[in-house]
């Protein structure tokens, strides 16, 4: 009887490592995306769709709550050095369905409705510009903020959201600036791996993934690749955002035409949902655009579309919970 159960025992590491082979063979041929490792359905497009910029403004909260309350959207991030990111957390507490994240902020990109950091300023001078706010634009990050200066700030963002008693889905960066250095790349994949929450982690072994983003302008270099590649979490098999529109329809059309573009595996697509006030017209020329992410996820017509595609959505909970199953 031990003889068969050791015999039984080596069939089960020899086929285990058949299957790890047969994987790792599949991933050099290309032929395995990031979702299939996750055990989502071969050949499929799984979409992570995201609202970015919650906490920003109330305009931003109304839209994300609404989107949740539904069900039509579940992931967003939360801008925690904006006046309204302690209400957003505050209601994602209380709606245990809300996928929130950390929109690590560490820019400030308005004319008129600006923010500083959490963390002292004093503590991370290169983050602060002359108007005592966070930069405009990210090459000005870039040229005055050390990785370190960035890592403070990032950490104190993450902390605060648990501090306040929600710990983050996942985190992931405003206006990419955490892809604006390499340096600032492996502070965000080490502070993901510190606190095992999972950033928007592009896989850039993708040379097509990777030259697409290089002709966008960001330093991607080997070395940002190789923090990537080291990197246990989660990955993305691509990353994009909803496209503008000169109409809501032909904004929803753009939209369906991205996602008919896309190859199977996972994509997050982000987009900036808010409600139309006269306060955030005052804040941003894109309101029109916002406006219409806030109606866009919920119309019968893209329902249909990603029903018709066999298009699935998921969240960062699920793609966690699929992760830890893999272990």
């Amino acid at each position: 009887m031990k003889t068969i159960h050791l015999h039984k025992n080596l069939f089960k590491i020899t086929l285990t490592l058949l299957m790890v082979f047969l994987l790792n063979f599949a991933h050099a041929q290309g032929k395995i995306t990031n979702a299939e490792k996750l055990g989502f359905q071969k050949g499929k497009k799984i979409l992570l769709l995201h609202c970015d910029d919650a906490g920003m403004c109330e305009e931003a909260n109304i839209a994300v709550q609404s989107y949740v309350l539904k069900g039509d959207v579940l992931s967003a991030a939360v801008m925690m050095p904006c006046p309204n990111a302690e209400e957003m957390v505050e209601w994602a507490k209380k709606h245990p369905t809300a996928d929130i994240g950390v929109h690590l902020t560490l820019t400030s990109e308005w004319e008129k409705y600006r923010w500083t950091t959490l963390t002292d300023p004093k503590k991370v001078p290169g983050l602060i510009d002359p108007e005592g706010k966070m930069w405009h634009e990210v090459p000005d990050v870039v040229m005055h903020a050390s990785a370190k200066e960035v890592e403070t700030e990032i950490h104190a963002q993450i902390d605060k959201m648990i501090k306040m008693g929600y710990k983050p889905s996942h985190i992931d960066t405003h206006m990419g600036t955490l892809y604006g250095s390499a340096d600032y790349a492996k502070v965000f994949f080490e502070t993901a791996v510190k606190y095992n929450i999972p950033a928007n982690a592009i896989d850039l072994s993708n040379k097509e993934v990777a030259d697409f983003y290089r002709a966008a302008g960001y330093p991607i270099n080997d070395e940002m690749i190789q923090y990537l590649e080291a990197y246990p979490l989660p990955k993305l098999d691509n990353f994009g955002s909803a496209p503008d529109g000169k109409s809501y329809e032909d904004k929803r059309d753009n939209f369906i035409k991205l996602v008919q573009s896309l190859k199977p595996g996972l994509t997050e697509i982000i987009f900036h949902p808010s409600i139309e006030t006269e306060n955030m017209k005052g804040i941003t020329g894109s309101w029109q655009q916002r406006k219409w992410e806030a109606e866009i996820f919920s119309d019968p017509v893209m329902k249909q579309f990603f029903k018709d595609n066999d298009i699935e959505i998921t969240t960062w909970t699920e793609i966690m919970k699929r992760f830890n199953k893999t272990k």
